[in-house]
C-alpha cells in the first residue's frame, strides 16, 4: 500500500489523545514521522506506544502551547530529531477549570488573556517558529477551529471569540505563506466523541442518542473523521486549496434552527426514556 506521507514529518499539538491523538495515528499510518506535542506526558507516551505498535514512527515532546519557549522547543526538537517539518497541525486547547466560561460581564480579564492566548497566540507562535522549515518543504499548516467559529453558544465568550479568530488567522496566514509555497487551512469540527467525552456518554447512552438527532447523519463525530479531513488537506489532492475552513460536522450547521427544535421535541415525546444531557 502506498503511504502518501512517506518520509514526511508532522507535528501535532495536543497529539496525545482526542482529535489530536487521532490525527497523529492517521499521519503515522500514512508514513509520516510524528512529533506528539502535548502537556500531558502520560497520554502522549501512550499514543506514541500505540503508533509504534502499529509500525509507525513517533516521538513526544512536552509542550504547553501557552508558553512561547515550549513551542520554540517543540519545533527545535523536531528539527533536531528529523531535520524537517512538513505539516504543523495546531490542535491543542484546554483549560484546567471553568474560568473562561461566561459572558463579557462575568469572565475575568485574567481568564480572557489566558484563554485567548491558548486559542490564538499559540497558533501565531507555531507558525512563527515553524514557518521557515515549512517554507523549505513547501508544507502545510492546519489550524483546528470549530463550528463555534461560525455559530455561538451562550456564556462562552472566550471560546467563541478564539475559534472565530482561528478562521480569520487561517485566511490571513494563507495570504502570507501562499507565495512561499505553504498552504494554510483549518478544520471546524462538530461534536466529536473523544476518549474523555465517551466516558461521559457511557453513563448516559440515551442522552447521546438524543444528541445524535441534531445531526442530519444521525451520529456525532469521531477523531478519525477529523483526521481524515486533515489528511486530505495536507495531501497533493488538495494542492490548490488554501485559506479554507472545512466544516466537518455531519451537517449540524446547515439546518434551520426552528425546524431542528421541532424535530428534537418530537423525538423527546416519542422516546420518553431519554435522559437529557443537561
Amino acid at each position: 500500500m502506498i503511504k502518501k506521507f512517506e518520509e514526511k514529518v508532522c507535528i501535532v499539538t495536543g497529539g496525545g489523545q482526542g482529535i489530536g491523538g487521532g490525527i497523529a495515528r492517521k499521519f503515522a499510518q500514512q508514513g509520516s514521522k510524528v512529533m506528539i506535542a502535548d502537556i500531558n506526558d502520560s497520554v502522549a507516551k501512550q499514543n506514541k506506544n500505540t503508533i509504534e505498535s502499529l509500525g509507525g514512527i513517533a516521538k513526544t515532546v512536552h509542550t504547553d502551547v501557552s508558553k512561547s519557549q515550549d513551542i520554540e522547543n517543540m519545533v527545535n526538537t523536531t528539527i533536531s530529531e528529523w531535520g524537517r517539518i512538513d505539516f504543523l497541525i495546531q490542535n491543542a486547547f484546554g483549560v484546567s477549570d471553568d474560568s473562561t466560561q461566561g459572558s463579557a460581564m462575568e469572565v475575568t480579564e485574567e481568564a480572557w488573556d489566558s484563554g485567548i492566548s491558548v486559542l490564538t497566540k499559540a497558533l501565531f507562535l507555531g507558525a512563527k517558529f515553524a514557518g521557515k522549515y515549512l517554507i523549505e518543504t513547501k508544507g502545510s499548516i492546519i489550524n483546528i477551529s470549530s463550528v463555534h467559529g461560525f455559530l455561538v453558544a451562550p456564556k462562552t465568550l472566550v471560546y467563541e471569540a478564539g475559534k472565530s479568530a482561528v478562521i480569520g488567522m487561517t485566511r490571513q496566514m494563507a495570504c502570507d505563506f501562499g507565495p512561499e509555497g505553504v498552504r494554510v487551512n483549518c478544520i471546524c469540527p462538530g461534536h466529536i466523541v473523544t476518549e474523555n467525552i465517551q466516558e461521559q456518554w457511557n453513563k448516559n447512552p440515551s442522552g447521546l442518542k438524543f444528541f445524535d438527532q441534531q445531526y442530519p447523519l444521525r451520529r456525532t463525530g469521531t477523531p478519525e473523521d477529523i483526521a481524515n479531513a486533515v489528511s486530505f488537506l495536507c495531501s497533493e489532492e488538495a494542492s490548490f486549496i488554501t485559506g479554507h475552513s472545512l466544516v466537518v460536522d455531519g451537517g449540524l450547521t446547515i439546518q434551520i434552527q426552528e425546524n431542528l427544535g421541532i424535530s428534537l421535541g418530537k423525538y423527546a415525546i416519542e422516546n420518553p426514556e431519554t435522559e437529557f444531557p443537561f
